[in-house]
């Protein structure tokens, strides 16, 4: 088959020279374990499928109609969750949907935005896409946030947290420095990966999530998905929480753009999901578990493990070869991140898998490992 030839000459000049953003790799292989998307190794709530079902056995004739363009039932639900008002809740389809709303409605060409340099790749792709220029602020040494370091003049900030793909998480107490400090600002706490997040003071889980500071702050508006906790990252569906002025500047965009985002069996399923408590509170359980597994496993083997409070570790190999070790583990149908790029490119990213991923990829690494030895003898 011939390669095919793409002719630009009718193209817009913001699509010729827009670098669109590369998703995690899709591969097709027979027995593959896959590790580096952050899909959660779980399936969705049971309710969700019933709740679909429904709508296709009972009211499918109704998919000839438009779908609630607020989805209503689904925000009333996140709401009751979070003890919001809906006017404080708004969903999209998919985060990254939610996200290049945010930028559109926020973020000014006038005024750069913040963002930290090592964080998730879309953020330079909607800053190129929307015109806004973004400032990148380095992380630490440790791959840690320093808030002091965004004492400068902006339109927005925007930060991943857990922040991805190192998985570190940075505190509310440096959330709220950083909104007392940019008034005029819209502080964007992107929460993909928060429900996996774990901060105990004693015996008791401490809150984490920047939703709880939304009231307090009318600039800090928070991000969410479906797709990782929730095990619904082919529904496609995510929200964001803010003031309720924050969340009518959504809205307005959306409706200027895509007033129907979601549809019946999207807002059918999401909702179930979001009522199915015990069930999302037993996986995510699950998940973190796991992720303590894994990186005990990993640390035995001399990886350097960061402190993850998402559903991946990101870790640096003894030798600091991650290409090579992700090479050859992609031999071997092993599939995980890794990002070639300055700083980060002796790590890999690997996806919180089931026992019996996460144990393949470990008896995989020691094999690797023993082999490297005998090599040197």
């Amino acid at each position: 088959m011939s390669e095919l030839k793409i002719d630009t000459r009718l193209w817009s000049s913001k699509a010729r020279n827009l670098s669109p953003y590369v998703p995690g790799e899709q591969p097709k292989h027979d027995n593959l374990c896959k590790l580096n998307t952050n899909e959660n190794p779980f399936p969705p709530s049971p309710k969700v499928g019933e709740a679909i079902a429904k709508v296709l056995e009972q009211q499918a004739s109704d998919l000839r109609l438009y779908p609630a363009p607020e989805s209503d039932d689904l925000r009333s639900a996140l709401a009751n969750i979070y003890d919001l008002d809906t006017s404080q809740v708004f969903v999209g389809n998919g985060s990254d949907e939610v996200l290049a709303l945010v930028f559109a409605s926020f973020f000014l060409k006038e005024r750069p935005i913040l963002a930290p340099d090592i964080s998730y790749s879309f953020y330079p792709v909607y800053a190129q896409t929307f015109g806004v220029d973004l400032v990148e602020i380095a992380l630490e040494e440790d791959f840690s946030i320093d808030p002091d370091a965004y004492r400068q003049p902006c339109s927005g900030i925007i930060i991943a947290n857990p922040n991805a793909p190192t998985g570190l998480l940075l505190s509310l107490a440096d959330i709220r420095k950083l909104a007392g400090e940019h008034t005029n600002a819209v502080i964007v706490i992107d929460e993909a990966y928060i429900d996996f997040a774990q901060v105990q003071e004693g015996d008791v889980d401490t809150q984490v999530s920047a939703v709880s500071l939304i009231n307090e702050y009318d600039n800090i508006l928070v991000t969410q998905t479906f797709s990782k906790s929730r095990s619904l990252a082919g529904l496609r569906v995510g929200m964001a929480f803010g003031n309720a002025s924050l969340i009518e500047a959504l809205t307005r965009m959306k409706n200027s753009f895509n007033s129907f985002p979601l549809d019946k069996l999207a807002q059918a399923g999401a909702t179930a999901s979001v009522l199915d408590t015990d069930y999302f509170e037993q996986m995510r359980e699950q998940v973190i578990d796991l992720r303590q597994s894994l990186t005990a496993e990993l640390t035995t083997l001399d990886y350097n493990v960061l402190p993850s409070h998402a559903n991946f570790v990101f870790a640096r190999p003894k030798e600091g070869n991650a290409s090579a070790v992700a090479s050859a583990l992609r031999e071997q149908g092993i599939i995980v991140r890794h990002f070639n790029k300055p700083r980060i490119n002796e790590y890999l990213r690997i996806t919180v898998g089931t026992a019996e991923q996460n144990q393949r990829l470990i008896i995989a690494l020691k094999a690797l490992e023993a082999n490297a030895e005998v090599a040197t003898i």
